[in-house]
């Protein structure tokens, strides 16, 4: 593959990617996953970021399932998606493809201008950054995210949920990169 020059030609390709399996997923699937609430989004996520780390701690090599640490964040990335869809709308009933594909594409292209901003503010420091570490912040803005589901949602100086998803799409981007690139 050859390397993108930068991050926002890298975000596009990972981005491809993402959206890719979303709308496969959703002809195999429909859009079951409106049933969830977001609390139920959250653990999913935790369970694929647990995933990426027993792969790391332990090796790709003994993984009992043949999947690598990739596809988990690709799912990473397309769950944030479809919790803050949820985040907007509530548990409910199916989407059209067409609307959840929209959807999908507002909220990634969210995450990705929030992330420019940062980006631009830090100079990129994520790019010396470990893999590993971005799998550890995401595990903690996961145990962030049932806190404060726990709270009903309300922070006292904090940013919500969503925020902390959108983060988590993010940084799951980044690792992404690291792999890919």
């Amino acid at each position: 593959m050859k390397k993108p020059d930068n991050t926002v030609e890298q975000f596009k390709k990972i981005r491809e990617i993402c959206r890719g399996i979303y709308e496969k997923k959703m002809l195999d699937y429909g859009t079951s996953w409106r049933i969830m609430r977001p609390s139920s989004m959250t653990d999913q996520i935790f369970i694929k970021a647990r995933r990426i780390r027993s792969l790391e701690e332990k090796g790709e090599s003994h993984a009992a399932v043949n999947e690598g640490i990739e596809p988990e964040f690709i799912g990473i990335i397309n769950y944030c998606a479809m919790a803050l869809i949820q985040l907007e709308l509530g548990p409910g009933d199916s989407l059209d493809p067409k609307t959840a594909l929209e959807m999908y594409d507002c909220k990634i292209d969210a995450a990705t201008s929030l992330m420019m901003d940062k980006n631009h503010d830090y100079d990129e420091a994520w790019r010396e950054m470990r893999v590993s570490s971005f799998t550890d912040i995401i595990l903690q803005k996961l145990m962030r995210t049932k806190e404060i589901e726990s709270n009903h949602g309300k922070t006292l100086i904090s940013e919500g949920i969503d925020a902390n998803y959108m983060d988590m799409i993010n940084y799951a981007f980044f690792a992404l990169i690291k792999i890919r690139f």
